[in-house]
């Protein structure tokens, strides 16, 4: 690691380590016992795996730092990092208003900073680097900086709007990764309704009966595609959120992402911290279209 990068985050694990405030996270993952201790760990992840990585990435890249704005400098990197761990809410703002005045958009800071942070994170669990809570922390401080961002913060009823639906379609057998990925919504402070095996009559009845800011389907196989653009055709058609923004996740989304465009959703994660901070993002854009309930 360069020596200037060294500079910049040499210290996160003497940084005031302070609760990341609601409602990216759930409260009894604020109230664990361990709490402290799982914070200078997290610290200690960014440091000496995540900095690293998000450095290869910016490499790959091949911009010289000043010249995009949407590819970040290595110093910049860092003080992601710093973010990620330090709840002081002035520090996050004033930083994030620098990279819009840089010129760097919400497609920019998510795809070259935020959403391979998230990545990450959940390969780390995955092998076993850490644990779930640990990843929730992380993708907590992702998701309020991404909100603080896009200036969702501020729409009136963010708490109570933050609601996603999850479905599996009729006989699809594929249902471990939605689990995971509601799961880590919860955690993230997400109100999470869980629906298994809904059929194509079904969605008018399920989309008119709540408001969801987004709706979350998976599949485990590409012959369940056409099955999956009719349910997503039907959200779009009867969702009370004219704005509600669709992800989707499964096997076949894995391995060619660009299906996620073929059948009518906004966009795919890899995994489910990924998800969560994906969700956000479609929370963000629905905001923006000042949100109307088409009931009333």
């Amino acid at each position: 690691m360069d020596d200037d990068l060294n500079d910049d985050i040499v210290d996160l694990n003497v940084m005031p380590l302070q609760i990341v405030a609601p409602p990216f996270i759930a409260p009894d993952i604020l109230q664990h016992v361990d709490f402290s201790v799982r914070k200078q760990k997290l610290a200690k992840i960014i440091e000496t795996d995540i900095v690293p990585r998000l450095l290869t990435l910016h490499s790959e890249t091949g911009h010289a730092a000043g010249v995009d704005p949407e590819c970040p400098a290595k110093n910049e990197v860092a003080t992601l990092a710093r973010m990620m761990i330090d709840s002081d809410i002035g520090l996050s703002s004033n930083y994030i208003s620098e990279l819009k005045d840089r010129g760097l958009s919400m497609e920019g800071l998510f795809v070259n900073l935020l959403e391979p942070t998230a990545r990450y994170l959940g390969t780390m669990w995955e092998n076993d680097e850490c644990d779930f809570i640990d990843v929730t922390l992380g993708v907590a401080r992702l998701q309020q900086l991404l909100s603080m961002f896009n200036c969702s913060f501020s729409v009136p009823a963010f708490v109570e709007k933050r609601r996603v639906c999850m479905m599996t379609i009729e006989d699809e057998k594929h249902s471990f990764g939605v689990s995971m990925v509601e799961k880590f919504l919860r955690a993230g402070g997400w109100r999470v309704h869980s629906e298994r095996g809904a059929a194509l009559g079904q969605i008018p009845t399920l989309m008119m009966s709540d408001w969801y800011a987004v709706a979350g389907l998976t599949i485990g196989a590409e012959e369940r595609l056409d099955d999956l653009a009719a349910i997503i055709q039907s959200i779009r058609q009867h969702s009370r959120n004219p704005s509600i923004g669709i992800m989707v996740g499964g096997p076949p989304f894995a391995e060619h992402p660009e299906l996620a465009a073929r059948v009518g959703a906004d966009a795919t994660a890899i995994d489910a911290p990924t998800a969560v901070l994906l969700a956000q993002k479609l929370f963000d854009i629905g905001a923006k279209t000042n949100w109307q309930d088409a009931r009333k």
